[in-house]
C-alpha cells in the first residue's frame, strides 16, 4: 500500500471515530498529510501501524466537579485529562479552564502537543486536560473551591513521573496554587507535580515569560535565515494573556514596534506602539484587575479600539497570533500578506485555520507553526521539573539562557528536517516530521503496548 493511501485510510478511520471534533480531526491532517515523505523511507512504520496507534489517546479521564458558589448554591462542571503519549516521557500538558472546553478541543491540544514536547528533545510526553468552568467573573472563594473540588479527582492520576499538569488559559498561578495546594493536602507530600508554581514554593523563574520570550526568540531565527533581525519591524499581536504581555516585552527588547492587543470583546490599535510604561499598565489591568482591553483608550486615548474585531486588519510586517485556536482565517493570512506581513510566528495554539495556513505556505512568507513557535512554555515547564528533580533552583538568566538555546535547537530541527525532505522553508513538514520522527521510533523501540 502506497504511504499516500495508507495515510488516507486512518484519516478516514479517524472521521468517523471521532464525531463533532472539528479541531481534533484538522490537527491529526495536518500532521499526517505531511508525514507522507517519512513514510516513503521508513515503511516499518507503517507495519508496525504506528499512525494508527498514534491518533489514539493512551487514556481519556472525564469527571464531574462540583463546588458550592458564594450564595452557597451547587454547581457542576465536567473535568478532563488526556494523556495522550507517554513514550518519550511523562504526560505533559496544560490545563484549560474555559466555557468552550469539550472534549475535541482538548484532545486537539494533547495530540499537539506530543510533537511540540517532542521537539524540545527533554523527557516529555504529551497530554491536556480542563473543565468548562470559567473563571472569569467568579471571586477568589469561588475559584478556590471549584480548584479543590477538581483535584480531588484528578490526584489519582497524576504524579511528578506519570503526569505533569500546568497552566493554560483561564488557569494562572492563582489556580496553580490552589491545585497544588489540595494535591498536597491529600497526598501528603511537597513534589512537583505541576508546573507554573510561585516561585517561593518550588516554581522556575523565566515560566510566565517562556512562551511569549521562546515564540520571538524562534521568530528571530527565522528571519536570520534571511540575514534580518526585529529592529525597526511593525508587529500585531493579539490576545492581551501572558503570551501576548511577554511577547510584546521581548519584542521591545529587541527594537520591535507592538501597535495591537486584543481579547475576546475586541481590538486596541495604537500606532506609537506599547512601551514598557504602556505595557505595564495593560499587565496590571489584566493580572491583576482582570479588566477587558478597551479600558485602554480610557488611559491611553490617542489609542483606538475596535469592537468585535482583530488586529489582522492593520497593515504590519510581522503577525504574533497569541489568543487562541483558529482565530486567523484565509480571508485573514490574505490581507495580512497583502498588507505586507512576511513572518507570522503562532504564539497559541493553531490558531490559524488550514485555509490560512495554506495561503501562508503558498506565499512562502516566514510561517512559524504553534507547535514549533510556542515551545518554549512547555520547554521552561520542563525546566521547573528538572530543578524540582534535583531540589535547586537556576537564576534568571540561566533559565532564559537555557530556554534560548531550546528555541534555537528547534527552529534548526525543523528548519533542516524541511530541506532534508525537500521542502525547504517550510516550517511546517520540518515541525511535523522532526516531532513525529522521534515519537515513532521510540514507540518501535518499547513494543505493542
Amino acid at each position: 500500500m502506497s504511504p499516500t493511501l495508507h495515510v488516507e485510510q486512518v484519516l478516514e478511520t479517524i472521521k468517523k471515530r471521532n464525531p463533532g471534533e472539528p479541531e481534533f480531526l484538522q490537527a491529526v491532517v495536518e500532521v499526517l498529510r505531511s508525514i507522507t515523505p517519512v513514510l516513503e523511507r521508513r515503511p516499518e512504520y507503517i507495519e508496525a501501524r504506528i499512525l494508527e496507534r498514534m491518533v489514539e489517546p493512551e487514556r481519556v479521564v472525564m469527571f464531574r466537579v462540583p463546588w458550592q458558589d458564594d450564595q452557597g448554591r451547587c454547581q457542576v462542571n465536567r473535568g478532563f485529562r488526556i494523556q495522550f503519549s507517554s513514550a518519550i516521557g511523562p504526560y505533559k500538558g496544560g490545563l484549560r479552564f474555559h466555557p468552550t472546553v469539550y472534549l475535541g478541543i482538548l484532545k486537539f491540544l494533547a495530540f499537539e502537543q506530543v510533537f511540540k514536547n517532542s521537539l524540545t528533545t527533554l523527557p516529555m510526553g504529551g497530554g491536556k486536560g480542563g473543565s468548562d468552568f470559567d473563571p472569569k467573573g467568579k471571586s477568589d472563594g469561588e475559584v478556590m473551591r471549584f480548584c479543590q473540588s477538581f483535584m480531588t479527582e484528578l490526584f489519582k492520576h497524576i504524579d511528578p513521573d506519570t503526569d505533569v499538569p500546568a497552566g493554560d488559559i483561564g488557569v494562572g498561578g492563582r489556580e496553580i496554587g490552589y491545585l497544588f495546594g489540595q494535591y498536597k493536602r491529600i497526598c501528603n507530600e511537597f513534589t512537583g507535580v505541576l508546573t507554573g508554581k510561585g516561585l517561593s514554593w518550588g516554581g522556575s523563574l523565566i515560566r510566565p515569560e517562556a512562551t511569549g520570550y521562546g515564540c520571538v526568540y524562534f521568530c528571530e531565527q527565522m528571519l536570520k535565515t534571511r540575514g534580518e533581525d526585529f529592529r525597526g519591524k511593525t508587529c500585531l499581536v493579539s490576545g492581551s494573556g501572558n503570551v501576548a504581555q511577554y511577547t510584546i516585552e521581548k519584542l521591545n527588547e529587541l527594537g520591535a514596534k507592538c501597535i495591537t492587543l486584543s481579547d475576546s470583546e475586541g481590538t486596541v490599535y495604537d500606532k506609537d506602539g506599547f512601551g514598557q510604561e504602556k505595557l505595564n499598565w495593560v499587565m496590571d489591568l489584566k493580572n491583576i484587575h482582570r479588566g477587558r482591553i478597551r479600558e485602554y483608550v480610557t488611559r491611553y486615548p490617542q489609542a483606538e479600539y475596535f469592537p468585535g474585531k482583530r488586529p489582522w486588519h492593520i497593515p504590519a510586517q510581522c503577525a504574533f497570533p497569541s489568543a487562541t485556536q483558529n482565530e486567523i482565517s484565509g480571508e485573514d493570512a490574505a490581507e495580512l500578506v497583502r498588507n505586507g506581513c512576511y513572518l507570522v510566528g503562532e504564539g497559541a495554539n493553531m490558531p490559524t485555520t488550514p485555509e490560512g495556513v495554506e495561503h501562508f505556505r503558498a506565499a512562502k512568507i516566514l510561517y512559524g507553526p504553534g507547535k514549533a513557535a510556542n515551545a518554549g512554555g512547555v520547554a521552561t515547564s520542563g525546566l521547573e521539573m528538572a530543578q524540582n528533580s534535583m531540589r535547586i533552583s537556576w537564576s534568571r538568566e540561566e533559565v532564559d539562557s537555557r530556554l534560548k538555546q531550546i528555541m534555537i535547537s528547534t527552529h534548526d530541527a525543523a528548519c533542516e528536517t524541511a530541506k532534508e525532505y525537500g521542502s525547504p522553508g517550510d516550517y511546517v513538514t520540518g515541525a511535523n516530521i522532526a516531532g513525529f520522527v522521534r515519537v515513532a521510533d521510540a514507540m518501535l523501540a518499547q513494543g505493542l503496548v
